[in-house]
């Protein structure tokens, strides 16, 4: 039995490095799949459900649209881990000796920063920052996600208390 030389096997770490950005590519794509539903006033948690909950009414006296950065830590680290990779990929296929390894770590820099900075603006979330002054005088305000439409004036519902208060239409 023979086995093979370095340079018999160097043709498949070429295959399998091919295979890299791929699965960087997809680590990214997995990163961006935070759950935005749980800031919406149309969903409610397993918790919420099939419990009383207090409800007040109101008037939108201000809107104003945020953005809500979702908490999934994780995606701005696989950003950053899939940038690392797909730039270290790319900065080695620049010169060669110490010149390519110089390359292959400023590429795997600059991608960590550009991965975790896409992988964080994938995590934006379009919400309302809402005014309402409640109809016992009181004024407080609700960020929720903006998947209902809303105006000035509008009189509204707030269901729930505390941090599981949300706005609905009326």
């Amino acid at each position: 039995m023979s086995f093979p030389t370095h340079s018999q096997r160097r043709p498949d770490a070429k295959r399998s490095a091919r295979w890299l950005p791929v699965i960087a590519i997809g680590l990214l794509t997995l990163g961006g799949c935070a759950n935005s539903d749980i800031y919406s006033g149309n969903v409610y948690t397993g918790d919420q459900a099939k419990r009383a909950q207090s409800v007040s009414y109101g008037t939108i006296t201000s809107l104003r649209p945020v953005q809500i950065q979702a908490q999934d830590e994780g995606s701005g680290v696989l950003g950053g881990l899939g940038g690392a990779v797909v730039g270290g990929l790319l900065g080695s296929q620049i010169g060669g000796g110490s010149g390519r390894a110089i390359a292959t770590a400023a590429g795997a820099i600059g991608g960590s920063v550009a991965g975790k900075s896409i992988a964080d603006n994938v995590d934006q979330i379009d919400a309302y920052e809402i005014e309402v002054r409640r109809d016992a005088g009181d004024s407080l305000i609700v960020v929720q996600k903006a998947d209902t439409a809303f105006s000035v004036g509008q009189r509204v519902r707030l269901v729930g208390y505390g941090a599981n208060l949300s706005v609905a239409p009326y």
